[in-house]
């Protein structure tokens, strides 16, 4: 690696680090000053509010990161540009595509870093956080969906009529086993209630039908220990659940939820793709950055971070937008997530082609 690759490779990465730090802290601030109330109302330990900080900064710095990096990148090439360090640069037979690599090198660093954070390290993080906001910061979660159906396995159906999230009671439950279209045993109880100790749920007036090839047989009782294949937790909120899923935990979900014949998955699958297009979102953001502020201002450089900022904007626009339309099922999810990536990929080459540098 060359002492120029090396140069600015290290003013590329600080500056990106600095950015995060002035913007997070921004947020930050702002965030506090949004949920101060909720915390003297609630009487939140400042312990709790502290780790629940921890876990939020980096959340919404990776969040943020597409906008941070395309700035990180206009106000280092712009400056460059400025002290007329590029067309030195330039000028000693260096092409500007070649000055490019160490950008894409710092790009690829920021990329990678973030997609293992946003795979596997925030995720966790996030179930922390998102359990302080259910607590304190989100109203009360009552689970009201009456006449429960789902389907727990290929062969296993399940129905309940109500479910209490708050007692961790439900009534009138019955799992069956249906085998090429016919019914091989059925469970039901009038009551169904979850233990805590036992990590098991307590089926009271329970009856049970197993059906023989020559005969059915019949039990029942006032009360059963049973393990069941779900929990309390599948009827607790699951508003933003997807944040706090690794890799590998949001394919399971994705597994479940169409094993089960639920609605919802498309923002699981959204998640999904989302997380594997940030490394060539940051790659081809500053690529556009490098174009747009490699060309000296005789203004200063307040034009091309303005331009940086605009542009920027305008990416996370399109983002969300494109995320709401796979989100809908209007759009092929995959196509859908990587509308954004492919459209600026298209900016970015008519750029480098067009735009005097």
């Amino acid at each position: 690696m060359k002492i120029l690759d090396k140069y600015i490779i290290k003013k590329f990465l600080t500056s990106f680090v600095f950015v995060v730090f002035i913007i997070v802290a921004i947020i930050v601030v702002i965030d506090i000053t949004e949920k101060i109330d909720k915390f003297t109302e609630n009487e939140v330990p400042i312990d709790r509010i502290l780790q629940y900080y921890a876990d939020f900064i980096p959340w919404i710095a990776n969040l943020i990161s597409p906008i941070t990096v395309f700035i990180a990148t206009v106000f280092v090439t712009a400056k460059m540009a400025g002290h007329t360090e590029i067309v030195a640069i330039l000028a000693s037979g260096v092409s500007f595509r070649r000055m490019l690599v160490p950008y894409v090198i710092g790009a690829g660093i920021i990329g990678l870093i973030s997609f293992y954070f946003n795979g596997w390290v925030i995720p966790d993080a996030n179930k922390s956080r998102r359990d302080f906001e259910v607590e304190y910061i989100e109203s009360k979660f009552y689970f009201n969906k009456s006449d429960y159906h789902i389907q727990v396995s290929p062969t296993i159906y399940l129905y309940m009529h109500s479910y209490s999230n708050q007692t961790q009671k439900g009534r009138k439950f019955t799992i069956e086993k249906i085998e090429n279209n016919a019914l091989k045993e059925k469970l039901s109880a009038e009551i169904i209630e979850w233990n805590n100790d036992s990590s098991t749920w307590l089926l009271k007036q329970w009856q049970r039908r197993v059906i023989l090839d020559d005969r059915e047989e019949f039990f029942s009782g006032e009360e059963m220990d049973s393990s069941l294949v779900i929990s309390p937790k599948d009827f607790e909120t699951q508003h933003r659940l997807y944040e706090a899923l690794t890799l590998p935990e949001l394919d399971a979900k994705i597994n479940e939820i169409e094993t089960r014949g639920l609605e919802g998955v498309g923002i699981y699958k959204v998640e999904k793709y989302f997380r594997y297009t940030t490394p060539f979102t940051v790659v081809i953001l500053v690529f556009i950055g490098v174009i747009v502020s490699s060309r000296k201002s005789r203004g200063g450089t307040g034009l091309q971070i303005a331009v940086g900022f605009i542009l920027s904007f305008i990416f996370i626009i399109f983002v969300v937008i494109s995320r709401g339309i796979a989100e809908g099922g209007v759009v092929n999810p995959i196509l859908s997530v990587w509308m954004p990536n492919l459209v600026f990929s298209v900016i970015g080459m008519l750029m480098y082609r067009y735009v005097p540098r």
